[in-house]
């Protein structure tokens, strides 16, 4: 980001100066994402001699009758969300065990502004409907995803490329067999740091909520 102000042969007649909070977007050069300019009192001594009504303001500690001035910040929501998902694109380069090379996309957004906060995986399908349990409570409090379809790897790399921070891996641990009960936990993967923990269900809603804290 960077702060430019106008030169005056750029300034509009209304005003006495503007600055442009700018970005560097990655195909082109800076561009405007809000503009600040002080307008002085145009807009105000323009409305009062069409309408004939005064607009002076009189100010009690200095005993002065004056027209405000009125500054006006223009900002543009879609190249700031633009700006935001450019600089939340990143292209991972990895080497795996067996050292081939690999890719993996990543919209890093701040979890705030993710889209989705945390999606729920089960590990196979046989675990699906435990998974969609978990992830119809959260979705009482969260926008929560849920995808079974493919290895939970490429799922994984799925809700990378979207940036949701969290993936909540249901797996057989979770539930149990016949021969041994369930530990009701999930495993829980960051998006930058591709770490996993173990966390039991029921605090899944605290680990999220302090997890998108801004």
């Amino acid at each position: 980001l960077r702060m430019r102000d106008h030169d005056p042969a750029e300034l509009a007649f209304y005003s006495k100066g503007t600055t442009d909070i700018e970005y560097a977007f990655p195909f082109t050069e800076w561009g405007e994402l809000w503009g600040i300019a002080d307008r002085t009192d145009y807009d105000l001594t323009r409305h009062q001699q069409a309408s004939g009504k005064g607009l002076d303001y009189f100010d009690p500690e200095t005993n002065e009758h004056y027209i405000p001035y009125v500054v006006e910040p223009s900002l543009g929501c879609d190249r700031v969300a633009l700006a935001f998902l450019c600089e939340a694109y990143d292209e991972e380069h990895l080497t795996d065990a067996k050292g081939k090379e690999d890719v993996r996309v990543v919209l890093r957004l701040h979890p705030c502004l993710a889209p989705y906060k945390a999606a729920v995986l089960p590990l196979s399908k046989k675990l699906s409907g435990k998974a969609m349990e978990i992830r119809n409570e959260l979705a009482k409090y969260f926008m929560v995803d849920f995808d079974d379809a493919g290895s939970i790897g490429k799922r994984y790399r799925r809700q990378d490329e979207i940036g949701t921070p969290l993936c909540i891996t249901v797996d057989f641990d979770t539930v149990g067999d016949a021969d041994k009960e369930g530990d009701n936990c999930v495993t829980i993967r960051d998006r930058d740091t591709m770490d996993q923990i173990r966390l039991p269900i029921s605090e899944l809603r605290a680990y999220i909520e302090k997890k998108i804290e801004f």
